[in-house]
Parts: structure tokens; sequence; C-alpha cells
């Protein structure tokens, strides 16, 4: 009666669960949490379980779907596929959701990768259930490690042999923690600031430089701290009347006066871009102002040029304001 049916009952016995397929749900669930647990989010393990959720896991999950049984792949094939595949993969979801609302961002990117790779995993496990249970793929653990122990450590083996197999494993563990140490702890690059401003538009264009006083005029400052540690912005904007000497190639502040100032603190490697609303009521002032400070920000008693000078960065349109209308 039960001929041609799959072990539906035996597959859901206590330890029938396939090894590698729990490893797989287990590991993409780490990576979920190192990437946003408050604490692991900054810690080494987020690239330690993030670069194989990347490079290998939806390969993995993806074979296990496609090839079940054990003699369809042998083991170096089914790791080789694994990265190759999740190498193919992971470029064409972010194409896809290039395409939607959502956007190529981190948030996106791992809710997608973890859909596909539960899904697959989801497949695999049915198709597996569906096989006689000495066709079912299996990673063999236990013999894998009775196998290595039986290699490094045979019962027949002398002292110094065992005291050279363990310089061996360990060198071997040195070698490897190594490496990731090497990936995910990166040589640290030039220490920099982004300091941007964009129209209302978020583009580069549109800038409120032509308008009439009184009216409110809108754009968007960006920051951006590559800084390698977290920094405290302040941001102040700031009208001056400017004239510039064709003679001597050099400006002068003839007047000053600050219309805004905020702080912004921004982790490493993070952009913030801040929309900032403003009207101008004088219509002596040509020039609009924008300096950032990081920690260290002068008295107001440093004020025109010296001002200017003392930031750490400074951008600046030139402006027209016209007479408000009657």
């Amino acid at each position: 009666m039960n001929e041609g049916k799959p072990p539906i009952v035996e597959a859901l016995e206590p330890g029938a669960a396939p090894k590698d397929l729990i490893i797989v749900a287990l590991w993409t669930a780490a990576t979920v949490f190192c990437v946003y647990l408050p604490v692991l989010n900054t810690s080494v393990l987020r690239a330690v379980f993030g670069l194989p959720m990347v490079l290998f896991i939806p390969g993995y999950a993806l074979i296990a779907a496609l090839f079940p049984a054990k003699d369809d792949l042998d083991g170096i094939e089914r790791v080789a596929l694994s990265f190759g595949l999740s190498i193919a993969v992971v470029p064409l979801i972010g194409l896809a959701l290039n395409y939607t609302p959502w956007g190529i961002r981190l948030d996106p990117i791992l809710t997608a990768l973890v859909i596909f790779t539960v899904a697959m995993l989801a497949v695999a496990h049915w198709r597996r259930i569906a096989l006689p249970p000495e066709r079912r793929f299996s990673v063999p653990f236990a013999e894998m490690t009775a196998e290595a122990r039986s290699e490094l450590f045979p019962q027949e083996q002398s002292k110094l042999d065992r005291a050279l197999s363990i310089i061996l494993v360990l060198s071997i563990i040195a070698a490897v923690a190594t490496t990731v140490y090497v990936i995910v702890v990166p040589k640290e690059g030039e220490h920099f600031t982004e300091f941007y401003i964009l129209g209302s538009g978020g583009k580069a264009a549109d800038y409120p430089t032509d308008f009439f006083a009184g009216t409110e005029q809108s754009l968007i400052i960006g920051v951006g701290n590559h800084e390698y540690r977290n920094v405290t912005y302040t941001v102040e904007v700031l009208l001056t009347n400017q004239t510039f000497d064709t003679a001597t190639n050099t400006s002068s502040v003839n007047a000053m006066e600050r219309i805004g100032r905020f702080s912004l603190e921004i982790p490493h490697n993070k952009t913030v871009e801040e929309p900032y609303t403003f009207a101008v009521d004088r219509t002596d002032m040509n020039r609009l102002q924008f300096l950032l400070f990081n920690e260290t920000v002068p008295s107001d008693g440093v004020w025109g040029e010296d001002r200017i000078n003392a930031s750490y960065r400074d951008l600046h349109l030139w402006i027209r304001v016209r007479p408000p209308v009657q």
C-alpha cells in the first residue's frame, strides 16, 4: 500500500533531519544575528558569518535542492559548485533588487538571500525524503572524523609522531585563523571625511542660488565618515558677504552671519544625508558657506576668514538674494 510514497514518517523521526541542511539553516540564522544584534554587528563575527553567506551558503542550498541523491555528485563537486553557484546567484539577486523599490541595500539583499536559502533548504529536504534512505545524500561527519583521527593519530603512533601531528593540526588552525583575520580585519586605508551638498532632489544640481529674500529654500547636506572611528561632526551654515581682489588673488569677508548649526554622530563607513531648510532675509549677502568641524569646534570668538580656515571641511554656494516681492 505504501510502496512508492515518500517516507514522511521516517523523515520526521528524531535525528532523521539532514545534518548538513540543519547546519546551513543555523549558519543563516547566525548571520542575521551578527548583522543586526548591537554587540555582534560591530565584531569580527559579522564578517566571519557574512562571507560564507555570500560566497557558499546559497549555492550549497541550491545544489542540495537540485541533487538530493548521494550518487548525483561527489563531495568535491558539490563544494566547487556551491562556490560557483553562489557567485552566480548573489549578483542575480542584486540585479533583480535593483529594479524594485527597495534597491541594492543591506536589508533587502540579506532578506532576499535568507528567503532564497530557506526556500532551497525546504525543497532539498522534501526531495531527500522522497528518496529511499539508502539513496539520500548525507555528509558523513562521523566517518570523516574517524578517518581524520586514524590518519593523524593512529594507535601504533609513537609519542614523537603524536607530538608532530598535534603541532601540524595547531599550525593548520593558526594558518586558517590568520587568513580569516586578514580577510575580516583589512589594513586601514586613508582616513578622510566626505562633505557635500545636493539639491533638494538629491542630485548635484538645482541648487538654491537665486531667490527672493524671506523665501524658504532647501537642500541636502551629506557627510560620510571614513575615519575608522565614530565621529561627532558639527555643521555650521553661514551667510557671508565676500569680495574678491583680482590684483592680489584673495577674497575678503566683509560680513558674516550664522543661520544654522547642528551635530551628527556618524559611525565609521556610514554616510548621512541631512535635509536642510533655510531662509535669507539680507540682500547684501552673496555667499552661503557650509563648515564642517570634527570634535574640535572653535569658540565664537574665532570669526570671519579665521573660522572658515579652522573648519575641517568647507563648501560654499554663491547666491543672489533679490528684494522681497511687495
